[in-house]
């Protein structure tokens, strides 16, 4: 009861006039937009850089199938090489060639690209901005709970970037180059993609990845909120879990390797989500225990 009494007095002590908050909504505004264009600049001026490590997925992929023509790897040993878990002797890979159609159509691209990295950049800071800004308004506990899945959402947001990279990339480029037609007579059917379409895929699956892997996060504040509880994501598991499946067939491309390593993923953070809600609700019942005990 004490605690709670000190909580209060925490906040009213806290409370400042309308003005007085949308000056610092400004102030915290004006830090989010420097940083977004400082975040901006810098990648804009490594764009290029930027752009070559995105492609060595492609480039993977490319030299794989090069080792499957020469014939140094083929079956369950070229799809574990495919997907990064075994190495592999690699044959004399190709240049890579993308292409633009329009004289502006790379700049553009790259500009694309200086601001989804601008995003990431500056997300500590955006985040930093936005607990500053709503903490005053917390109760100690929830300050102190918060912190954690605040840490936690760019960490999951890298392990879903890291599956994207790593594993779902080369093996979705390493399936569209073996469509291709090449040394057919007079056929010929080779993939060119374009430079924005190319960054439009990864950007598209890391942020389809990323976000779906905050799902831990999101339920977890829910839980935290009371919106959801154990017993109810408990129940409704089996629907979840369709709904995961469905999610990834729309968000990854149209083969089943892909949709799988979205599913799976998901599936599993939502086991884990539950088990954060189990522990919250844990904790919950304690205090509450521990205020009862103290009256």
């Amino acid at each position: 009861m004490v605690s709670v009494i000190d909580d209060e007095n925490e906040i009213e002590a806290s409370r400042a006039p309308l003005l007085d908050h949308l000056t610092e909504l400004r102030s915290r505004l004006i830090t989010c937009m420097f940083a977004l264009v400082a975040g901006f600049i810098l990648c804009f001026l490594f764009s290029k850089q930027i752009y070559i490590f995105l492609l060595q997925p492609f480039a993977h992929a490319a030299d794989l199938m090069a080792a499957q023509k020469a014939g140094h790897a083929q079956g369950l040993d070229l799809f574990l090489a495919v997907i990064g878990l075994k190495p592999v002797a690699h044959g004399v890979a190709p240049a890579l060639h993308l292409v633009f159609t329009e004289p502006l159509e790379f700049f553009f691209t790259k500009v694309k690209l200086a601001g989804f990295g601008a995003i990431v950049l500056a997300f500590p800071v955006l985040a930093f901005q936005l607990y500053g800004f709503v903490a005053p308004g917390l109760y100690k506990r929830e300050r102190r709970a918060f912190l954690p899945f605040l840490s936690a959402a760019p960490v999951l947001f890298l392990l879903g970037a890291a599956l994207v990279y790593f594993i779902m990339l080369p093996f979705v480029l390493w399936f569209s180059l073996n469509q291709q037609i090449v040394g057919d007579g007079s056929i010929d059917v080779q993939l060119l993609p374009k430079v924005s379409d190319y960054l439009t895929l990864v950007t598209s699956l890391l942020l389809a990845f990323g976000l779906c892997f905050q799902l831990p996060v999101v339920l977890a504040l829910l839980g935290m909120a009371g919106i959801v509880t154990t017993k109810m994501l408990t129940a409704v598991r089996r629907y979840a879990v369709v709904g995961v499946f469905v999610v990834a067939a729309v968000l990854t491309p149209p083969d089943p390797f892909s949709m799988m390593s979205l599913a799976l993923p998901g599936v599993l953070l939502y086991e884990v989500s539950i088990l954060c809600v189990w522990l919250i609700e844990r904790r919950r019942r304690r205090e509450e225990a521990a205020e009862d005990a103290t009256r």
